[in-house]
C-alpha cells in the first residue's frame, strides 16, 4: 500500500530524484527508480509503479522523465510532479554547465585546442571506417550507390544541411527501391 500523499515531503521527493539524476548514467534508470521508490521507500506499490512505467512508455518524450512526473504527481499532485522533475534534471544541468565552463577555460591552455581537434579527427576516422565496413555489406546496385554518393557530395563537400538532403534523397531512394509489379501476379 502506498503512503498518504502528504507523508512524502517535497524535500524527500526532490532529494531522491536529484540523486537518481546524478547517478543513473547510461540507461537503466527505470530499474533504479523502482528500487528506490518501491523496494526501499515503499512510496508506491508494485502495481502503481507498473502503471506509471507503462504510461511512461506510451507517452511521447523520455520514458524516465515521464515516469518521474507520474510518481511526483501520484505522491503530491502537480507540485510533486514539478519537484520530482526538477530534482531529476537539476543535477545533470549543473554538471553540464560546469563542464562547459571548464571546457571553455581549458581551451585557453596552449595545446588543448589542438588535442581536441585531434580527438575530433580520430572520431571522424572511426566513422569513416564504420562507413566503409557498412558499404562493403551493402548490395551492389546502382541506385543505392548513387544515393550514397549524392549524400556524401551534398553534405560532406557542398556542406548542405543534412535534414534538407535527407528530405530530398530519402523519398527518391525509397521510390527506387519500391518493389515493382512484374505483371505476373
Amino acid at each position: 500500500m502506498s503512503p498518504e500523499p502528504s507523508r512524502v515531503t517535497l524535500f524527500s521527493l526532490y532529494s531522491v530524484f536529484l540523486r537518481l539524476g546524478l547517478f543513473s548514467f547510461g540507461g537503466g534508470m527505470s530499474s533504479w527508480v523502482h528500487r528506490e521508490i518501491v523496494d526501499m521507500r515503499h512510496w508506491l506499490t508494485e502495481d502503481e509503479f507498473m502503471a506509471g512505467y507503462a504510461l511512461g512508455q506510451i507517452l511521447p518524450g523520455v520514458n524516465s522523465t515521464n515516469l518521474t512526473i507520474y510518481i511526483g504527481q501520484h505522491l503530491r499532485g502537480a507540485i510533486g510532479a514539478a519537484v520530482a522533475l526538477a530534482g531529476l534534471l537539476s543535477g545533470p544541468f549543473v554538471i553540464v554547465i560546469a563542464v562547459g565552463t571548464v571546457y571553455r577555460e581549458l581551451l585557453a591552455i596552449p595545446g588543448v585546442a589542438a588535442a581536441m581537434a585531434g580527438f575530433a579527427a580520430g572520431a571522424v576516422g572511426m566513422l569513416l571506417r564504420l562507413g566503409i565496413v557498412f558499404a562493403r555489406r551493402v548490395e551492389r546496385r546502382i541506385v543505392p550507390g548513387l544515393v550514397m554518393a549524392a549524400t556524401f557530395v551534398a553534405v560532406g563537400l557542398l556542406q548542405w544541411p543534412l535534414v534538407a538532403v535527407v528530405a530530398v534523397l530519402a523519398p527518391l531512394s525509397i521510390a527506387a527501391a519500391w518493389p515493382r509489379s512484374t505483371g505476373d501476379a
